[in-house]
């Protein structure tokens, strides 16, 4: 399975092509609407979210809520783009268009792909960068997901999220699956306690006032997993490389951990490793889940558990200094419609992100020209792994 977006932030849509999937799969377009709906959630966020509510429409690849097994696009217009129509037409402008209408962005903003972005591409006007780079664009990567969690529902492999830590805030709690599955998506900030919710808002609010933005650490849990997804042989088949890889692809995430993750480096390696157990009804398991459903880049068949942590995002009510591309003077950064805190939001995109892999894994190990030869070489597999 593949998957591109195309689409700027303020352009007329933002739209993905999948390849890859079997025919035969049927699709519930109103869960995968809500999943879109959960991503432009969360305490803390911008107008942004205000002006746009995320619908789609496929435009191919589904006939009657059934995969064909072709391409598979799905478009995500945007309500915004009647303010822009001018700005990020395709059209040229006039030079009396030009004048007025261009908004050209000369200051790159700290922490941003603005001033890289400009370098690498030769660009004078910034927009032609961030608006490609806005974190707008996981809207699409979060509508991929959606239709790859509809793939692992149908062999019942279930993925949820939480937030774990905003700021100074921490959700420590060990949860059941059930609870964060419904206490997430109930609390504002998508932590499971509402203690910690209500400090989350607190310390948000101040931020805010501040002018500032806050990040945090997010959790994904695969709940269900076929053992034996990825790959030893080559370090680009192993399974946790590639989770890996998409979460820290995410806007504003700067690492990411399974399982006990860095406290690993502190614990005993007899404490850390998970011990092996048989039972005839269940097949191998584990005593512990340390390393996070995965030994040598392949599930284990207990829940992957991926942890990442996102940076305060870059773009601030109080900007910080940057240097005009033109003038070489320092200046203020501009600034663009923002969030103060981005953490509840992202969490869905990185949800979403460890589906699409966990979905190509799949994908990639059985047969799958339609539903019903992926559903009988899946049980096949487990069958023989279970009498392993």
């Amino acid at each position: 399975m593949r998957f591109l977006t195309s689409g700027e932030s303020h352009g007329p849509k933002l739209s993905a092509i999948v390849e890859g999937f079997p025919a035969n799969l049927e699709i519930d377009k109103e869960r995968m609407t809500n999943e879109l709906i959960k991503r432009q959630g969360g305490y803390g966020r911008g107008r942004r979210m205000q002006i746009e509510k995320d619908t789609f429409q496929f435009g191919s690849g589904i006939r009657h809520a059934k995969t064909l097994g072709s391409p598979i696009m799905i478009e995500i217009i945007n309500d915004d783009f009647k303010h822009w129509s001018k700005i990020m037409g395709s059209d040229p402008l006039t030079p009396e268009e030009a004048e007025s209408m261009r908004r050209v962005i000369t200051k790159p903003r700290p922490g941003h792909a603005d001033l890289v972005g400009g370098m690498k591409y030769n660009m004078r006007d910034l927009r032609n960068v961030l608006e490609r780079s806005s974190a707008r664009e996981t809207a699409a990567r979060v509508a991929v997901g959606a239709l790859c969690k509809e793939l692992l529902h149908a062999l019942d492999i279930r993925i949820v999220s939480r937030v774990k830590q905003i700021g100074s805030v921490r959700d420590d709690g060990q949860y059941n699956l059930a609870d964060i599955r419904e206490f997430s998506d109930k609390s504002s900030v998508r932590m499971v306690s509402e203690e910690k919710t209500a400090e989350a808002e607190q310390l948000i609010d101040a931020t805010k006032k501040n002018g500032d933005s806050i990040g945090g650490v997010v959790e994904v849990i695969v709940e269900n997993p076929i053992p034996g997804l990825g790959s030893h042989v080559h370090y680009d088949r192993k399974l946790d490389a590639k989770i890996a890889g998409s979460v820290v692809s995410i806007n504003a995430f700067k690492g990411v951990e399974f399982g006990a993750g860095f406290e690993a480096a502190s614990i005993p390696g007899s404490n850390v490793q998970d011990e092996i157990t048989y039972d005839e009804e269940t097949g191998y398991t584990r005593r512990t889940n340390n390393l996070g459903g995965f030994e040598g880049g392949m599930t284990t068949g207990m829940p992957i558990v991926v942890k990442a942590v996102m940076k305060p995002i870059p773009t601030l009510y109080k900007p910080l200094l940057s240097v005009d591309i033109n003038s070489k003077e320092e200046f203020k950064a501009t600034i663009e419609r923002s969030d103060a805190c981005a953490v509840p939001a992202a969490s869905v995109v990185c949800e979403h992100m460890v589906a699409i892999e966990v979905a190509g894994a799949v994908l990639d190990k059985f047969p799958h020209d339609d539903m019903d030869e992926l559903k009988a070489s899946v049980e096949a597999y487990k069958k023989r792994v279970k009498e392993y």
